[in-house]
């Protein structure tokens, strides 16, 4: 058995990272190979945790850590496989992070050498935020691999926390993420209330009820459930769910939402969500829409919500308006943050952050402009924490009926501007879709990819805006 050590954080991200490059040139994706480490380091816990501490093993006995390290060749293919089906079948933690489980790596030399590396550490022995911290840098270089594709389930973890600053969730309250991705949101969350309290059941009812997640897609409720393991919450059960959030009313009422919703129209042949649902305000295949409505419909009363969406939810017309007109008049749209382009993996994504709460209607909604003359790029000039200070400060959570706007005829470059709701409503479509800083006059040197990305980005918009005229169309010919 391999010497075991507790490596720095650093150096043990080099270490998998290096040996994902290696898969990789024997054709297995990064994705795939962090699924499997996934896979294997919940079994190696697991056997810490008897070995170490004298704990039951959660595993079904001939299919534990030890099972696979006394394995080689085809054999240990052959078991792998056999454990991975097996547990996928389970009903608790175990069930929800081996999620339709399937081994991807099929040469045996080389699921040896995973196995290996895992089985030098002692897992349990580090601290929990430090093992965290390993998973979710590596969750980070996954994403910043275009390859891997798996960049759309990230947001930039300074507008994560941005976001969960000026919501202040409370320790206490529920905090949901109907489309979570890896955990982000969630974890944001759990970090900022952990510290509000030392008192055993409200740190239990944090770790164990207070998160919920959805994803639809298996490997990434293997990720996020991985992640949020890791980090201590929801030891006994995961907080995700693998499911389709769209497809069924809310069952529970929550305190928070943070969300950064899939972009775009439901995949063709996905459920029609208009024939499952009666409860949403208006029916149509914009996935965003869509989710806008489920995330307003599940809030408690009192509840708020902050929600990254692209533009076209600002000004798009049909259900767009119709659910802006009901923003604006059921629930408190009170601030909406516009980002630059250049924050996430994919090229030229323009998007929002609209902030929300429910049971009052909107007095004034608050715009702060992070994006004219702004420009960020994840190679050169990535968004940063501090780039978000003005605005936290503007934003004023602590008190928002105190806010003061930083734009004025003396300075109509300031970024902080507010519209009454009556101006709001009175805008063709209900627009929210607000710019009042001039363009700068220098000339920006944009690449070739970044030009053939604005390009698509305004086609898109385009295709989108002809969907909305079908749709509309149609209603009216019905």
């Amino acid at each position: 058995m391999a010497k075991k050590t507790v490596a720095t954080e650093q150096s043990l991200t080099k270490r998998v990272w290096n040996l994902a490059t290696i898969l990789s040139s024997q054709g297995v994706g990064f994705t795939d190979y962090i699924t499997q480490l996934t896979y294997l380091l919940f079994l190696k816990m697991d056997n810490e945790n008897v070995e170490i501490f004298g704990e039951e093993s959660a595993i079904p006995d001939g299919y534990r850590w030890n099972d696979l390290t006394e394995l080689d060749g085809l054999d240990l293919i052959d078991h792998y496989e056999k454990t991975l089906k097996l547990l996928s079948q389970e009903d608790n933690l175990i069930g929800t992070i081996y999620t339709k489980a399937q081994n991807k790596i099929d040469k045996p030399v080389y699921l040896k050498k995973v196995i290996t590396l895992i089985d030098e550490e002692n897992w349990l022995s580090m601290d929990g935020d430090v093992k965290g911290a390993i998973y979710e840098s590596i969750l980070e270089k996954n994403g910043q691999d275009k390859k891997s594709g798996a960049g759309q389930y990230f947001t930039p973890r300074p507008l994560i926390n941005t976001m969960v600053e000026v919501s202040r969730p409370q320790i206490g309250e529920t905090v949901c993420d109907p489309a979570c991705g890896t955990g982000g949101f969630l974890l944001a969350a759990y970090d900022y209330m952990k510290e509000q309290s030392q008192d055993k059941e409200k740190r239990a009812f944090l770790r164990d009820k207070a998160l919920h997640g959805n994803d639809n897609t298996p490997l990434v409720v293997t990720l996020a459930s991985m992640n949020l393991y890791l980090h201590g919450i929801g030891t006994e059960r995961s907080p995700i769910e693998c499911c389709d959030s769209l497809e069924r009313e809310p069952d529970t009422l929550v305190d928070v939402v943070l969300a950064n919703p899939p972009f775009g129209n439901r995949p063709a042949g996905s459920t029609d969500i208009a024939a499952m649902r009666t409860d949403l305000y208006v029916s149509t295949s914009n996935n965003q829409l869509n989710f806008m409505q489920q995330i307003m419909l599940m809030l408690k009363n009192g509840g708020r919500a902050a929600v990254v969406l692209p533009d076209n939810v600002l000004f798009e017309g049909g259900a767009g308006e119709t659910i802006r007109k009901k923003l604006l008049t059921e629930f408190n749209l009170h601030t909406i943050l516009r980002l630059p382009t250049g924050i996430f993996y994919a090229n030229g994504v323009k998007a929002n952050v609209l902030f929300f709460s429910k049971g009052n209607k909107t007095n004034e909604t608050w715009y702060y402009d992070y994006r004219t003359n702004v420009k960020h790029t994840l190679a050169t000039n990535p968004m940063r924490r501090q780039h978000l200070d003005d605005f936290i400060k503007c934003y004023n959570a602590e008190n928002i009926n105190s806010r003061i706007e930083t734009y004025s005829k003396e300075n109509p470059s300031g970024r902080w501007r507010k519209y009454t709701s009556a101006e709001l409503l009175g805008r063709d479509k209900t627009s929210l879709d607000i710019t009042w800083i001039k363009t700068g006059e220098e000339t920006v040197d944009m690449s070739l990819a970044e030009l053939l990305s604005q390009i698509e980005e305004k086609s898109s918009n385009i295709s989108r805006a002809v969907t909305s005229l079908k749709e509309i169309i149609g209603k009216i010919e019905e």
